[in-house]
């Protein structure tokens, strides 16, 4: 029943040889390993653009996710594409999410380059969590079709037409160890699926209308502040932004090996991109508060890599984490990337407390 273009699932790739499931595909026990995971678990805690606000109906990473998987599996569907590997990329695209969203992001990216790590994104690291960090360090043995389009995910990186390119394990590899060293590799990266092309692409669907609600819910901006040119196109509010673009995808996409938009649609949608950066992503966080992220950041940082160099058993870092990880982890991982795998994975409040620990 799948379009010719589809990932087939014989065609799944595992890095490790395992015994095939009798009654779940791959792409299934991906989806099945993902949600199980405990860094899944951690998304219900993670900022997806404004911390600490005290309404609870603001978005977190765990409602964004979970708008991904139903928007790629609605074009999935349509376009005939392998749904499971839509639902366990999707699922897992941002495992590597840090605390405080893409500002927490961008500082630990700071530090981990401050301190000869390289390059730190959060696709990346999403990747790393799957292949190297759950399961007590020995990873989950996904298919390197679910960890491609994880890793090819970006949703901030818009573009009219995505085509997959065929990649070999090593190709995969490749891409991956060079986003550590080389800064523009990140815009470089293309799926290796159809299925990886819908995912990046509902990615951008599924913040851009939900950012704007959350944001004129919390006063930041007004219905009538949206660009006219847009609103004309893709309607004013979430349900209809998002209606638009998929219907607008699969017609330009039904039975093509490529996932396109119009070109007024993409337009628009670049147009909408634009004005939820000035109006909205500029203004999410104030000077004092990616002052104090950064603060925390740092301070937590510092006191862990100390801890390590110290042998403190005592520490968070010890009790929460490392104690748990496997001997080759702990006896190969530098003392930074140690800590900066710790402090990726943290939620928000998580790192809130661990800080006011440090500071009694």
């Amino acid at each position: 029943m799948l379009s010719c273009y589809a990932c087939q699932n014989e065609e799944a790739i595992r890095f490790q040889k395992e015994e095939k499931d009798p009654f779940r595909t791959d792409f299934f026990r991906d989806i099945d390993r993902i949600i199980y995971s405990l860094s899944y678990t951690r998304y219900a805690d993670k900022t997806q653009v404004f911390s600490f606000n005290e309404d609870d109906h603001i978005t977190k990473r765990m409602i964004h996710v979970q708008l991904v998987s139903k928007i790629a599996r609605t074009i999935g569907r349509n376009l005939q594409l392998n749904e499971d590997l839509i639902e366990a990329a999707s699922l897992g695209h941002d495992l590597g999410h840090v605390p405080f969203g893409h500002v927490g992001e961008s500082i630990l990216n700071e530090i981990s380059l401050e301190n000869d790590e390289g390059y730190f994104n959060h696709n990346i690291e999403s990747v790393r969590i799957l292949m190297n960090l759950e399961q007590m360090g020995k990873g989950r043995n996904i298919t390197l079709q679910v960890l491609d389009a994880i890793m090819c995910h970006n949703g901030e990186l818009p573009l009219n037409k995505y085509a997959p390119v065929k990649k070999t394990k090593e190709d995969f590899l490749k891409e991956y160890y060079a986003s550590y060293t080389d800064k523009e590799s990140l815009k470089k990266l293309r799926p290796m699926t159809l299925e990886g092309c819908v995912v990046r692409v509902s990615d951008i669907i599924a913040y851009i209308g939900k950012d704007i609600e959350d944001a004129i819910r919390l006063g930041l901006i007004k219905k009538e502040e949206l660009p006219k040119n847009v609103t004309k196109l893709l309607g004013e509010d979430n349900k209809n932004i998002v209606n638009t673009f998929v219907t607008d995808i699969i017609k330009n996409s039904k039975g093509k090996p490529y996932i396109k938009m119009s070109k007024p649609i993409y337009k628009a949608l670049l147009d909408l991109k634009e004005f939820n950066t000035e109006h909205i992503y500029k203004k999410a966080n104030t000077k004092e508060d990616i002052k104090r992220y950064e603060t925390m950041f740092r301070t937590l940082f510092l006191k862990y890599k100390t801890d390590i160099m110290t042998n403190n058993k005592k520490s968070e870092i010890y009790s929460k984490f490392l104690k748990d990880m496997s001997e080759d982890y702990n006896k190969t991982t530098t003392a930074n990337r140690k800590v900066i795998d710790f402090i990726a994975g943290m939620t928000d409040a998580y790192m809130k407390k661990c800080y006011q620990n440090i500071c009694k």
